[in-house]
């Protein structure tokens, strides 16, 4: 008598070690040439007003082409984590405006961060989870659980460096939905902020003054960027509250 057998399910076998490095290595590389080349010199208020006619011309005869080079150049420079993001979001909105530029400023830095992530997530994430101790395994769990929560806190306060949280991200195992969804909207006020100060550089290059990011986030600022952040944590406070309740 015949018998139905179900087939064993095997795990996939792991991809080879020089395949999970290679986007690390491929970023390492590009990291070294941009600034063996100097390119990363451009990334300065000088540079801007010295290109100031050239910049406005570009964007005035080729718009769509413009913005869509200015979100490429943002995103590599997110993903190598070059000095410099702060002049390159006032530079979109000293080039687009602040409304447009932020737009542009959110896409850019949401595909440059995301890169970086996934490559760090493919070459060092499993492997430093595996080797981690159980500290780090405690706060996975943790962060995992409230994952869009803490992100969204991470990205609204400008406490840490943003390539630094790219990183945490990827090695506490953020699913990838949930990280470019908090990504996308925790850097939404911060980019509107440093956008409406480049929509007025226009003035400060004609008096001859120095533009400074100091005067960026004022008290005002930064107190709404903390209130967003603690309402991010709500769901946080409403899931311990439900579970003490249950408990």
């Amino acid at each position: 008598m015949a018998t139905d057998t179900a087939p064993v399910a095997t795990a996939a076998p792991a991809a080879p070690l020089w395949r999970r490095l290679l986007p690390v290595v491929v970023l390492a590389l590009a990291i070294v040439l941009v600034f063996a080349s100097g390119l990363h010199r451009y990334l300065s208020f000088d540079a801007l007003r010295q290109n100031r006619q050239i910049l406005q011309d570009l964007v005035a005869r080729h718009q769509a082409l413009a913005a869509l080079g200015y979100v490429a150049i943002y995103a590599a420079a997110v993903a190598l984590s070059v000095p410099g993001a702060a002049v390159l979001t006032v530079a979109g909105g000293f080039l687009f405006g602040a409304l447009e530029g932020t737009v542009l400023v959110v896409i850019g830095a949401t595909v440059g961060a995301t890169l970086l992530y996934l490559a760090a997530k493919t070459a060092l994430g499993d492997a430093l989870r595996a080797r981690a101790g159980g500290l780090v395994h405690k706060l996975e769990a943790g962060f995992r659980e409230n994952a869009l929560s803490y992100l969204l806190v991470l990205r609204l306060v400008p406490l840490f460096p943003f390539w630094l949280v790219n990183l945490a991200a990827a090695v506490l195992g953020v699913p990838p939905a949930t990280y470019v969804l908090g990504t996308f909207v925790g850097i939404i006020p911060g980019s509107y902020v440093y956008a409406s100060v480049g929509a007025g550089l226009g003035s400060v290059f004609d008096q001859g003054g120095e533009p400074s990011l100091k005067g960026a986030l004022t008290p005002q600022v930064l107190v709404a960027l903390v209130g967003l952040a603690l309402l991010s944590l709500v769901p946080v406070a409403y899931k311990r509250l439900k579970g003490q309740r249950v408990a």
